[in-house]
């Protein structure tokens, strides 16, 4: 076996979050709490901490606020050799402040990313040894919707880890405030085609894609539609109240005409849950790339979803052996120890 230096890399912008703290409003405070994160480094991040060898493609600005987002991210295990650095006089990282939310208040984000650094960046920045030097490659449709820019080299980018023999896995993870779905239905539409891992949410499955019936059906019918996809995961959320949700999910495996689902983890006690379906992405391809097993793929993808919303910031800081104690604890019946020592 051609063993590769990579078990995942991923591609995407990664951006400075500012935060009130605790529970205040960002209109009456007078600090913020600084976090990185980004879908694709917070996949990255948590694949990494299970045990992989993971590393993100991303253009920074070459200031402090660059190099705080890159000790993040050497901090998280992720490797930094894929960062372009932007000299310009005028490079910036895109920033987002998050309010946490208290019933029946809700969660507020406000962006400020327009014309980051990455905004500009360049395809032919990348060094080509990187296109054969992963077993896969992981982009969002958040990177695809920040511009034509960006939207082109990502596409370039999975063609280029398809052709080298990387698995491709792809969140749709639609957001309106980025760009319409006429314009997100038909660039994912093109890239489908070259997807082995599709997350996708139900609420996608219906409204950007017009599908019908179960969601098993709409899983079966992307299949029928792109017989290359191997695995598609959605996950599943009950939103109780702001600090409150359960969560469980389905995978389906093409091959086995197999879905996977189990028991929700239930009233979660919700800290912050900006970055956990990103960690529900995290351990369904740890999952997949460790086990080739999507029965697995499905519980580690709950579990490390689960624990995310009790950990404020983006990134997961559960590893392997935190995720599969909970895993074992979630399929115990009975009284359990609330204590761990």
């Amino acid at each position: 076996m051609n063993e590769k230096e990579f078990d995942l890399i991923t591609f995407g912008e990664i951006m400075l979050r500012l935060s009130p703290p605790t529970n205040q409003r960002i209109g009456r405070c007078d600090s913020f709490e600084k976090h990185a994160g980004g879908a694709e480094l917070n996949v990255a991040s948590g694949v990494s901490l299970l045990g992989l060898r993971t590393g993100v493609i991303t253009q920074l600005p070459h200031n402090d606020i660059g190099f705080f987002v890159k000790n993040r991210i050497r901090f998280s295990g992720v490797s930094d050799d894929y960062i372009i650095f932007d000299d310009n006089p005028d490079a910036r990282l895109g920033i987002y402040f998050y309010e946490n939310g208290a019933y029946p208040r809700k969660p507020k984000v406000i962006y400020d990313r327009r014309h980051s650094s990455i905004w500009k960046m360049k395809l032919e920045d990348v060094p080509e040894s990187v296109y054969s030097a992963t077993r896969m490659f992981y982009t969002s449709g958040i990177t695809l919707a920040l511009n034509e820019n960006l939207r082109t080299i990502a596409v370039e980018m999975i063609k280029k880890f398809k052709a080298a023999g990387a698995k491709i896995a792809f969140d749709v993870n639609y957001r309106a405030t980025l760009w319409d779905e006429d314009t997100a239905r038909e660039t994912i539409k093109k890239v489908l085609p070259l997807v082995d891992i599709l997350f996708i949410s139900e609420e996608s499955c219906r409204r950007m894609f017009g599908k019908e019936g179960t969601l098993q059906d709409m899983h079966r019918e992307f299949c029928r539609d792109f017989p290359n996809i191997q695995y598609i995961a959605s996950s599943e959320r009950e939103v109780i109240s702001p600090k409150v949700h359960s969560f469980t999910s389905t995978v389906y495996s093409h091959e086995t005409d197999t879905f996977y689902t189990e028991e929700p983890y239930k009233n979660i006690d919700v800290v912050d849950r900006i970055g956990s379906g990103d960690a529900f992405c995290a351990g369904v391809l740890f999952g997949l790339l460790k086990y080739a097993d999507a029965q697995k793929a499905m519980e580690f993808g709950n579990a490390t979803c689960a624990v995310k919303n009790t950990i404020f910031g983006d990134l997961l800081v559960s590893d392997f052996n935190e995720i599969s104690s909970m895993i074992a604890a979630h399929h115990t019946k009975g009284k359990q120890s609330e204590m761990n020592r």
